[in-house]
């Protein structure tokens, strides 16, 4: 059985303790839980294929504050659970304490480098992605005027950002790139509201297509767009079912390979960092039922074309985790 919500309840503690003989891996979701329809819900992907492929078991627990970040590694290193998966780069500094004391356990974080010798840490060239998003996005504007909107305002969503604006004045030069966040809080995640107030302001300043990177507040901003008649793009998991007809694409993030390999290679996991760019297909564009009518043969020659040059390196997409500058705006 997985192992459900709250870690840090008594009844939570009694199971993990019952079960400490066992090596069941562990996923720990990120605020926001792991039905956001984003990051989280694709690293619960990911596990449910671990299971229905295997017929094994797996811990899980949704982080419900900050504090609770260090309790929850070290009380499920102490059951046993191996390997410990963790989404999202705010374990970062929890994880580098914690990892040194429990060196027969392996950790494997997404999107942010622990060097530890018991860690992997998986990270992604979302700016690749997002470079193919801002393509599409000059295909299908009507206005040359698009919007970015992110959840928390830190380096690695502005990756997805100066991807996306690149991939976009690659194809308009003289096209404008709205950018907005949504806070510096781990709350700018989970707001919804918020995220639909922001997109309704892009729109009002002629964005006819808005790229959300904002967890669940994305959510807000593809459905917004829908309600003003404009595209969206969504991020991390495959939103365009959310929207028919509404959703350009979605920037995939294989969050849910990510897990799914951690969990395979189980206590064997190799600590390091492994890099899952577009040529490994860990970053992608989703073209399916939902979006096809709107990807002209134009635009998927131009997808087609982007995706080869970055691939062979004839493309260098920017990475502001390398340099915190965004070069095109």
């Amino acid at each position: 059985m997985t192992f459900m919500k709250s870690l840090l309840a008594g009844s939570a503690l009694a199971a993990l303790a019952a079960g400490a003989a066992s090596a069941e891996p562990a996923l720990i979701f990120d605020l926001g839980g792991k039905f956001d329809k984003s990051f989280n819900e694709a690293a619960f992907t990911g596990a449910q294929r671990w299971v229905e492929e295997t017929g094994g078991s797996y811990k899980e627990l949704e982080m419900q504050s900050e504090a609770q970040r260090e309790q929850a590694l070290r009380r499920l290193a102490e059951t046993g659970a191996n390997p410990i998966v963790m989404t999202g780069f705010a374990f970062g500094d929890v994880l580098n304490k914690v990892a040194p004391d429990y060196p027969d356990t392996k950790f494997s974080i997404i999107d942010m480098v622990v060097d530890q010798p018991n860690v992997q840490s998986v990270v992604f060239t979302e700016e690749q992605g997002s470079y193919l998003a801002g393509v599409m996005a000059a295909h299908a504007t009507q206005t040359d005027t698009v919007g970015f909107i992110g959840g928390m305002d830190i380096p690695l969503i502005h990756k997805f950002e100066c991807g996306f604006a690149q991939g976009f004045k690659a194809v308009k030069p003289e096209g404008r790139v709205l950018i907005n966040y949504t806070g510096t809080t781990p709350a700018a995640w989970n707001d919804p509201v918020k995220g639909g107030e922001l997109a309704r302001a892009q729109k009002s300043q002629g964005a006819d297509v808005i790229y959300a990177a904002a967890g669940g507040t994305g959510i807000g901003v593809l459905q917004t767009a829908a309600d003003e008649g404009i595209l969206s793009i969504g991020v991390d998991s495959n939103q365009n079912h959310l929207h028919p007809g509404q959703v350009l694409t979605s920037m995939v993030k294989r969050v849910d390979n990510a897990v799914f390999d951690a969990f395979t290679a189980g206590t064997d996991l190799a600590p390091g960092v492994t890099v899952m760019d577009l040529a490994a297909d860990g970053v992608a564009v989703a073209i399916d039922e939902h979006n096809q009518e709107l990807v002209t043969p134009e635009m998927q020659a131009a997808i087609d074309e982007a995706t080869a040059a970055i691939t062979s390196g004839e493309i260098a997409v920017h990475d502001y985790m390398t340099d915190n500058t965004c070069p095109v705006q």
